[in-house]
């Protein structure tokens, strides 16, 4: 009787032991989509490279609410073109993040950085802005594609689509105004997964616990004597 018991014992820590080993982790998929609009701060340099037309800018943002996972502050630097001027009151920019696309090969590249906390956002920016000096105002939009992250969006990706308007100031003081920014994330995540082998496991631990329940009450019905009555 306790031989068999040995036996089970060891054919059930084998098995288990062969469960643990099958099993593998495969990538899921955690999904964040939300808005936050923000107040913000616009300042652009336009004597950076005016023999190309090129210009910097930098954009600062505070959220008008507690944004949603502590991204209560943006700030944006990216290169800008001005594009052919067909009216002389309107003004066209390209921007982004990439100076190679400006062909300004070995000036450093800019990143978008949302925060506030212990998550973070980082993002590439591609946008374009039209400056209207009739009405004194800028307007934009554009998109940030999301590389990286902190806290909750390590390793995220995914995409920031934006409006922006601005009241326009002097040369010297930052613009004013309110970006919408809407966001549509993804981070990966491990999953434990049995493998097929797994099933197959599981029923042999059955199987054998079966077998081993029948012969231990063969072996009592064997070994206990029946009585007798005269």
């Amino acid at each position: 009787m306790f031989s068999s018991r040995i036996g089970w014992l060891m054919t059930a820590t084998l098995t288990l032991v062969s469960l643990g080993s099958n099993i593998q982790s495969v990538k899921a998929q955690v999904n964040y989509t939300f808005s936050v609009d923000y107040n913000t701060l616009v300042n652009i340099d336009t004597t950076y490279r005016p023999d190309l037309g090129i210009v910097r800018a930098t954009i600062k943002g505070e959220s008008t609410q507690l944004a949603p996972y502590g991204l209560d502050s943006f700030v944006s630097e990216t290169y800008g073109k001005l594009e052919p001027i067909e009216n002389p009151l309107i003004n066209k920019y390209t921007f982004n993040s990439n100076p190679s696309v400006f062909g300004l090969d070995e000036e450093p590249a800019f990143f978008d950085r949302y925060y506030g906390g212990a998550n973070e956002l980082f993002g590439k920016a591609s946008d374009s802005a039209e400056i209207n000096f009739a009405e004194g105002i800028i307007k934009g939009s554009g998109t940030i594609t999301i590389f990286g992250g902190t806290g909750l969006f390590q390793n995220a990706t995914g995409t920031i689509t934006f409006t922006q308007q601005d009241q326009l100031n002097p040369p010297g003081s930052p613009s004013q105004g309110l970006a919408k920014l809407n966001f549509n994330l993804q981070t990966p995540q491990q999953v434990p997964e049995p493998t097929a082998n797994t099933s197959l496991i599981l029923m042999g631990l059955m199987g054998t616990s079966l077998v081993i329940s029948r012969r231990y009450k063969k072996v009592i019905s064997v070994s206990i004597p029946q009585k007798t009555c005269k």
